[in-house]
C-alpha cells in the first residue's frame, strides 16, 4: 500500500476541537501521525493541499440503497460514487428494502453486494420488528452476528410498547443499538407539512410539532424500564428538547441526531409545493430550525445526517400530498451543512464531531478521528469554492434534491478511504 503525506493543509480535528495548519502522513491505509512538521519518508507521495482543509471522512448514519428491490432508485454502487463525491467514506444502511433486511441470509446478501460494488465503507443495520411491522422481533442476537451494527424498524414505529419493551430488553442483553424514529404514529399518519397558518394557508394535511415530543416521551419511557442503548435518528422540533435533555441527565443511554435537511429549511421552503421538499418528519418552522442548530452547538444533539431517501421521478410528480417523501443527501451534505459553518452558527470541528466522530463512537466504528492508527478515512476539500446545484450531475440514480439549482459553497476535492483515493485525484 501507498504512504501519502499531506503538507499544507488545514486539518479539522473533532477530537481536540481545533483547525491547524499542518501535516499529516498515511501509511497501510491508516493515519501514522499528523503535526506542524513530519519528515517525508522513503517513496511517500507527497500532496501539497495548497491551504486546503482535510477532515475524517463523514459517517452517515441511516442512508437508504435501495437493494434488494429498488434498484432502479439507488444501488450500493451509485450510492457509493454518490457518498465518494460528497466525502462521506462510510454510509451506515437501513433495512427499509424490499424485502425488509430482518434476517441474517437478507443481510449476507447486502453485505456481499456492498463489498462488490461501492468503494466506500458500508455497514449495515437490520430491522427491529419482522417485516418493520411491530409484531413480532427479529433474531437480533442472530443479525449482530452477521454483522448488524445497530437494529431500527425506520420510520414504521413500533405502537405495541409490549413488544417494543421486549425487544429493548433483548438488545439491552446484548449490548446492541436500537435506533428510534420519534415520532406519534396516528397523530402524524398521513401528514405532509408542520401543523400552523403555513399548512392551513396551503389546505395542506398537518401534524402538529407535539407528536414528535409524545413519541419521544414514550420511548424515553420505556428506556427508562430497559435500559438500552438508543439513539434518537431525528429530532427537529424545539419543543422535544427539554425531554431529551433530562434523559440525558437521568443517566439513560441515549444519544440523538438530526438531518441536514432540517438544519438547513425550513417549511416556507414547501412554497409552491414543490415535492422535493417533502420529507419526513416534515420541514419545521424557523424557530425550530434555530433550536436544533442550538442544540448542535451545546452537545444536546449528538448526529447530523443526510437521510438520504432516492426517490424516483414517478412519486415525486405528483401532488403533494400524494408525493413520496425523502430527499437524496449524500453528495449534497458536505456543502449543505457548511452553510452552518458560512453562517458562524457552528464551527468546523463541532460539524465534525457531529457528522464524523459522534456517530462513529456511537456505532463502535475507528473512523471519525485523525489520530494515530485510525483507518485513514478522510475528505480534502475547499469550504469556500462557490457553485450552482445542478440535481442532474449528482451521482446517484435518482435526483430528488431541495437544493437544485441553489448557490452552495464547499467542494470536496478528494475522498481517500483507507488510504486509497476513491473520489479525486492526489
Amino acid at each position: 500500500m501507498t504512504t501519502i503525506l499531506f503538507t499544507n493543509v488545514h486539518l479539522v480535528d473533532p477530537e481536540a476541537g481545533n483547525v491547524v495548519l499542518g501535516t499529516l502522513l498515511v501509511k497501510d491505509g491508516v493515519i501514522a501521525g499528523h503535526g506542524q512538521e513530519l519528515a517525508v519518508p522513503d517513496g511517500a507521495q507527497v500532496v501539497d493541499g495548497q491551504g486546503k482543509y482535510l477532515a475524517p471522512g463523514i459517517v452517515d448514519i441511516g442512508v437508504k440503497v435501495c437493494e434488494p428491490g429498488e434498484r432502479h432508485k439507488e444501488s450500493f454502487r451509485s450510492a457509493g460514487l454518490a457518498a465518494a463525491a460528497g466525502g462521506v467514506t462510510t454510509i451506515v444502511t437501513r433495512p427499509d428494502t424490499s424485502p425488509t433486511i430482518d434476517n441474517p441470509e437478507t443481510l449476507e446478501f447486502v453485505t456481499r453486494r456492498a463489498q462488490e460494488a461501492a468503494p466506500v465503507n458500508v455497514v449495515p443495520m437490520a430491522a427491529l420488528t419482522k417485516d418493520r411491522a411491530g409484531r413480532e422481533m427479529t433474531e437480533i442476537g442472530f443479525l449482530q452476528d452477521a454483522g448488524a451494527v445497530a437494529f431500527t424498524d425506520c420510520d414504521h414505529v413500533v405502537t405495541d410498547t409490549k413488544v417494543l419493551t421486549r425487544a429493548l430488553s433483548y438488545a439491552k442483553s446484548l449490548g446492541a443499538l436500537v435506533l428510534g424514529h420519534p415520532q406519534e404514529p396516528i397523530l402524524s399518519k398521513g401528514a405532509a407539512v408542520t401543523s400552523g397558518k403555513f399548512a392551513s394557508l396551503r389546505g395542506l394535511p398537518a401534524v402538529s410539532a407535539m407528536a414528535e415530543r409524545m413519541g419521544l416521551d414514550r420511548d424515553i419511557a420505556l428506556l427508562e424500564m430497559t435500559g438500552a442503548k438508543y439513539h434518537f435518528d431525528q429530532i427537529t422540533t424545539a419543543r422535544a428538547l427539554p425531554a431529551l435533555e433530562r434523559a440525558k441527565n437521568n443517566g439513560l443511554d441515549v444519544t440523538a441526531g438530526t438531518s441536514i435537511h432540517h438544519l438547513t429549511l425550513n417549511e416556507f421552503d414547501v412554497a409552491d409545493y414543490r415535492t422535493f421538499f417533502k420529507v419526513k418528519p416534515p420541514l419545521r418552522a424557523e424557530d425550530d430550525r434555530l433550536a436544533i442548530v442550538e442544540a448542535l452547538r451545546h452537545g444536546l444533539i449528538d448526529v447530523i445526517s443526510s437521510f438520504h431517501t432516492p426517490q424516483d421521478e414517478e412519486s415525486k410528480r405528483l401532488p403533494f400530498e400524494e408525493a413520496a417523501s425523502g430527499a437524496v443527501g449524500l453528495e449534497t451534505f458536505l456543502p449543505a451543512v457548511l452553510r452552518l459553518y458560512h453562517s458562524g452558527d457552528l464551527t468546523l470541528p463541532q460539524l465534525w464531531r457531529a457528522m464524523a466522530l459522534n456517530p462513529a463512537n456511537r456505532l463502535g466504528l475507528a473512523a471519525g478521528r485523525l489520530s494515530n492508527g485510525a483507518p485513514a478515512d478522510l475528505v480534502l476539500f475547499d469550504p469556500d469554492a462557490p457553485f450552482v446545484m445542478d440535481r442532474f450531475k449528482l451521482q446517484s440514480k435518482s435526483k430528488n434534491t431541495p437544493f437544485d439549482g441553489q448557490r452552495l459553497q464547499g467542494k470536496v476535492l478528494a475522498t481517500i478511504v483507507n488510504g486509497k483515493p476513491v473520489f479525486g485525484e492526489l
